[in-house]
């Protein structure tokens, strides 16, 4: 999921649609809500033999979409640094995401990655429809946008 050295170009259609048909379904209702939530034409998408990642701004958050691949068991996976490691009040503010964890963040959570405290939702592909797809990557964008200045003020 590290996104630090990976080459993004701006978002624009796949030239070599020769990929199976429900993947590209997939990719469509990917970039179409991506398209939706973007806030300043800043999103971009990478592809590689890993599969696609793509990121956008939301609010004041960078949001990460990644598909692993075009199979049942290859994983779509939503993530958004929210604030940076370590803070004053480590401990304050773990206590704080594991509550937020419980009851506030529906399909989602906090965790860490590398530095980063960030948001994330993650699904396989199988049996995942458009609507799920909507509300993984609105779930993430919303709830980063929402605790990211707030948990840097708290827990400076």
């Amino acid at each position: 999921m590290a996104a630090n050295s990976i080459d993004f170009e701006t978002l624009s259609p796949d030239p070599d649609q020769g990929e199976a048909e429900i993947v590209a379904s997939h990719l469509e209702v990917i970039e179409t809500v991506i398209s939706s939530l973007d806030q300043d034409d800043s999103a971009m998408v990478s592809r590689s033999e890993q599969g696609y990642l793509w990121k956008f701004k939301y609010g004041t958050v960078e949001v990460f979409v990644q598909l692993t691949g075009q199979n049942d068991d290859d994983t779509l996976t939503v993530w958004a640094p929210v604030h940076q490691l370590p803070v004053q009040d480590e401990a304050g503010l773990m206590r704080h995401l594991l509550k937020l964890n419980c009851g506030e963040t529906f399909e989602a959570c906090f965790g860490i990655l590398n530095q980063d405290i960030v948001i994330l939702a993650n699904r396989v592909l199988e049996d995942i429809n458009p609507g799920e797809i909507s509300r993984l990557m609105t779930i993430v964008a919303t709830i980063a946008d929402e605790q990211d200045e707030v948990l840097r003020a708290e827990y400076p």
